[in-house]
């Protein structure tokens, strides 16, 4: 496995965002980097963009992505984000625009695709990754699923396309926080947005007898832990607390959460094995 620096990550921040008011964004980069945000980009555009990386026009600045592109968007922002700059950015469509929403499903535009790339030159050169891009679903009349990253792809200096693939619901999903049942339209909305995915494979065992949910460090515990804001899901309880950066992407961890509270520690079991 060859291990690779991923020097972006983006997130959604948590509150209220729409097509109408706009998206506050988050992102936390090891270099300075340009922030691009593309409103009403069209999914066949951006498709052929990524292809067009893949095949020899490699995306590593805004403009390179904009050809690939054919400028096929409706609007576009640019932020430049310093070098371990936390700071949010409010991304939104200019009032004149008459944009409301972005039509029923299935559309043919995406509302909020996001592209961050190394601001300097030089710099790129130290990267393997040398762009991130993320598509955001935002809520308005039309679709009122709440505002979430649908897709995440970094973008390699050798043509490569991966796909980051999502773990958790975004951070406003109230279905997330132990409340009822979200609204019959919601689930609706939910199985549809599903049923455009591809079909993802069930999780077996493999064939040595090991689940695939072991970690990756001991293989010997279930893994348990969400990082953040890389978000893998890759390591235990107890592995954990020793890495200060993510074993998948190299991505620096600034928090964890656990998936499950009830993993029983190592002193319950001798206790129980003992009979304390």
């Amino acid at each position: 496995m060859v291990q690779v620096k991923n020097p972006f990550a983006l997130e959604i921040v948590s509150g209220a965002s729409s097509v109408t008011g706009g998206v506050r964004l988050r992102p936390r980069c090891l270099e300075s980097c340009v922030l691009t945000c593309y409103w009403g980009c069209t999914v066949q555009g951006l498709q052929e963009a990524l292809q067009s990386h893949q095949h020899g026009v490699r995306i590593s600045t805004p403009q390179k992505f904009e050809e690939a592109l054919h400028s096929d968007y409706q609007h576009h922002q640019t932020f430049l984000v310093e070098q371990g700059d936390p700071s949010e950015r409010l991304s939104h469509l200019p009032a004149d625009s008459g944009i409301r929403d972005f039509g029923f499903l299935p559309r043919a535009r995406y509302p909020l695709v996001v592209l961050l790339t190394l601001a300097e030159p030089d710099v790129r050169e130290l990267y393997e990754i040398v762009a991130n891009v993320t598509v955001i679903h935002i809520t308005d009349d039309k679709y009122r699923l709440t505002s979430r990253i649908l897709y995440q792809y970094l973008l390699t200096a050798q043509g490569h396309v991966l796909d980051l693939k999502q773990l958790f619901m975004s951070a406003d999903d109230q279905s997330w926080r132990g409340g009822s049942e979200p609204p019959e339209e919601e689930q609706q909305q939910r199985k549809e947005e599903e049923e455009e995915r591809e079909e993802e494979p069930d999780l077996q065992e493999s064939g040595s007898g090991e689940s695939v949910w072991d970690c990756v460090v001991c293989q010997n515990a279930p893994v348990n832990r969400v990082l953040l804001p890389c978000r893998h899901t890759c390591l235990c309880d107890g592995c954990v607390e020793r890495f200060r950066q993510c074993p998948m992407c190299r991505a620096f961890v600034l928090e964890s959460f656990a998936l499950s509270h009830h993993i029983t520690t190592d002193k319950q079991e001798l206790g129980g094995l003992t009979g304390e």
